[in-house]
């Protein structure tokens, strides 16, 4: 066999009696001249590979060129005619080791064992076509396939100038044999030209041909799965109802006797039914069936006789469940309140305590089921009051979108609209790839309609990249709409709560002033009543002191203290922190006198309302300075 895969298998046979050899097991006589190992060994190492044996040995000093094998290694062919050696199962956790594969053309040379096996990407659904790339520049079709019908039937190859090609096999698993030969050294003949030589790299490829034929093959299995679950349907389908026997005057006059039996009445009148659907009814049977008709009518009194009948038992037994279950509240009500009785404290004392315990429990357990027994009647009571109308149930329409909203839908509109314009470039490039590859494969470059078809794909891929920009742009300008008018809504909510905290605190500054204004009234005629008392005095000096805000030194030195306490906290002070100051100094000090000696002094101290909601405090401030100003 000179081109195909060499496969070869190294076990490790164990004995536990003898010692362990190693059994090198080779498929097929290698066809590869070892008569000089030197020149084997400079091809290994041009290859970057260290000059190892056929079976992965150190090439051995005592080669015989003779016999091209290694000394003391017999070729051994499990398939050799006359030997009749099956391989045995090989175990999963054996390696494979990889060998040379000669061809007619080339040869293929393994990776090195110790790199990692080569990435893949996601195999798609139904993948029977592999891309093969790293073929030598001067690679052909023809070698191509001598490689890789090893593999399996070969449908179709597209080759590309660029040192790579697509292959379509026949079936998918030959697409996991193809897959093995990825990684491997190619080299034409027996050349070391760089354009010969070429590192093989084989992966999965997503063609429309694969897609199409899976599909085809799901659906195939999907209208399987159909017609399997429509026959078991079938099979499971309850029979169909007897035949209703065709008229005759016998058969009407058996219809009419077993009208008139009330037992066998829907029997009759299902008959009677299908007659009249049927069309039997003319002229010679109207009679017939007109007294057919009249004995059907008969059932309509006794049918509503015996409904009423129903509905007067059913009321009868409403009425003596509800006097049975008013009978049982009422004993319950009596056990509780016999477990009340003794929950008290002229009984409670003489029972001990494991019997307390018992009595509680039961009480307890008799509550419940009272209340439970009590929460039914009420239901029943309830539900014979209660009236519902479909109507009342009818959900109401949801409101109008606003604008925020359409936006929003708008932006999702034309980011689909951009996704589906970059499938279709992507499309379009692939056409475009696929043109190229035609033209070179069939070497057509100077033929003007391809030219054309080429020029107008590319002219039509550059309008839709215009198209797709523009598109982009829009959908940029949208969101950043969006974006502002989020802004504003925020701008304006806070507005709003800005406006409602300063309306509210206006409202408090005017409540505050028109309270300091009585507040100062007040003040105003008590000193004028003071100054009207202490006119016949002497003493100028007292008496313009008397007509001052501050009465006397103790509140002139408070007023220095709180000056510089509130110069101190540029923010306001309560009048509790004022005070707690102020007691550190002197605990015989008074909220009350404190806050009516600020309040007399407008220009010196002013009071403020901060915060917001249940955070509102009165705080107050020194405004001497300006104050000084103003006066």
């Amino acid at each position: 066999m000179q081109s195909g895969f060499r496969w070869m298998w190294v076990y490790e046979i164990g004995v536990a009696a003898d010692n362990s050899r190693t059994l090198n097991v080779d498929s097929t006589a290698m066809t590869l001249p070892m008569s000089d190992p030197t020149a084997w060994a400079t091809a290994m190492n041009n290859l970057g590979m260290a000059p190892l044996g056929i079976a992965g040995q150190p090439i051995l000093p005592d080669f015989d060129p003779a016999l091209g094998m290694m000394t003391g290694i017999p070729p051994i062919t499990p398939m050799m005619p006359g030997l009749g050696i099956v391989p045995p199962p090989i175990p999963p956790d054996m390696p494979v080791v990889k060998e040379i594969i000669h061809c007619k053309s080339c040869t293929l040379f393994p990776p090195n064992p110790n790199l990692p096996p080569p990435a893949t990407r996601e195999r798609p659904p139904g993948c029977k076509t592999v891309f093969v790339g790293g073929l030598p520049e001067n690679g052909t079709e023809q070698i191509i396939v001598e490689v890789f019908e090893q593999c399996g039937e070969i449908i179709a190859i597209r080759k590309s100038k660029k040192n790579f090609c697509h292959i379509r096999f026949a079936e998918e698993y030959m697409v996991d044999k193809a897959l093995y030969l990825s990684g491997y050294r190619i080299r034409l003949g027996s050349s070391t030209d760089k354009k010969d030589t070429g590192r093989l790299h084989v992966d999965f490829a997503q063609a429309r041909d694969d897609l199409y034929e899976w599909e085809c093959k799901q659906r195939m299995l999907a209208r399987e799965e159909r017609h399997r679950r429509r026959m078991e349907e079938e099979r499971l389908r309850p029979p169909s109802p007897p035949p209703v026997v065709h008229y005759s005057d016998h058969e009407c006059s058996v219809v009419a006797e077993k009208l008139k039996d009330d037992s066998k009445f829907s029997e009759a009148v299902q008959t009677l039914l299908t007659w009249i659907e049927r069309g039997e009814v003319n002229r010679r049977s109207a009679n017939n069936f007109y007294s057919m008709i009249q004995s059907a009518n008969s059932h309509v009194r006794r049918l509503v006789n015996e409904k009423a009948t129903h509905e007067k038992d059913m009321e009868e037994a409403k009425e003596k469940f509800k006097q049975a279950l008013s009978g049982i509240l009422i004993q319950f009500e009596q056990i509780v309140a016999v477990y009340h009785s003794a929950s008290k404290q002229k009984a409670w004392d003489h029972f001990t305590k494991a019997q307390r315990k018992n009595i509680s429990v039961w009480c307890k357990q008799a509550e419940e089921i009272r209340n439970i027994h009590n929460d039914e009647l009420m239901g029943i009571r309830r539900e014979e009051e209660m009236e519902m109308s479909d109507d009342e149930i009818e959900e109401t329409t949801e409101t109008k979108e606003t604008e925020e909203s359409a936006l929003v839908s708008q932006a999702e509109a034309l980011k689909e609209e951009n996704d589906s314009l970059r499938w279709q470039l992507d499309a379009y490039r692939n056409e475009v790839e696929l043109l190229k590859q035609e033209q070179g494969k069939a070497l057509r470059e100077d033929d003007p309609n391809k030219e054309q078809q080429l020029k107008l794909l590319q002219q039509a891929l550059q309008g839709m990249q215009q198209h797709l920009l523009k598109v982009q742009e829009e959908y940029k300008r949208k969101e950043a709409e969006l974006e502002k008018i989020k802004d504003d809504k925020l701008q304006v909510e806070k507005m709003l709560e800005n406006l409602k905290e300063k309306i509210y605190r206006e409202m408090t500054a005017k409540e505050d002033r028109k309270r300091e204004l009585t507040d100062y009234q007040k003040n105003e005629n008590c000193a004028s009543r003071m100054c009207a008392s202490s006119q016949d005095s002497d003493y100028p000096l007292e008496k313009t002191l008397n007509s001052s805000p501050i009465k006397s030194e103790r509140e002139a030195l408070l007023v220095g203290i709180i000056s510089t306490f509130l110069h101190v906290h540029p923010f306001g002070a309560s009048i509790e922190y004022i005070c707690s100051y102020l007691h550190r100094l002197d605990n015989k000090i008074c909220t009350s006198d404190v806050e009516c000696l600020m309040s007399r002094l407008q220009h010196t101290f002013k009071q403020e309302m901060t915060g917001v909601g249940a955070s509102l405090e009165k705080r107050w401030k020194f405004c001497g300075f300006e104050g000084l100003k103003l006066t």
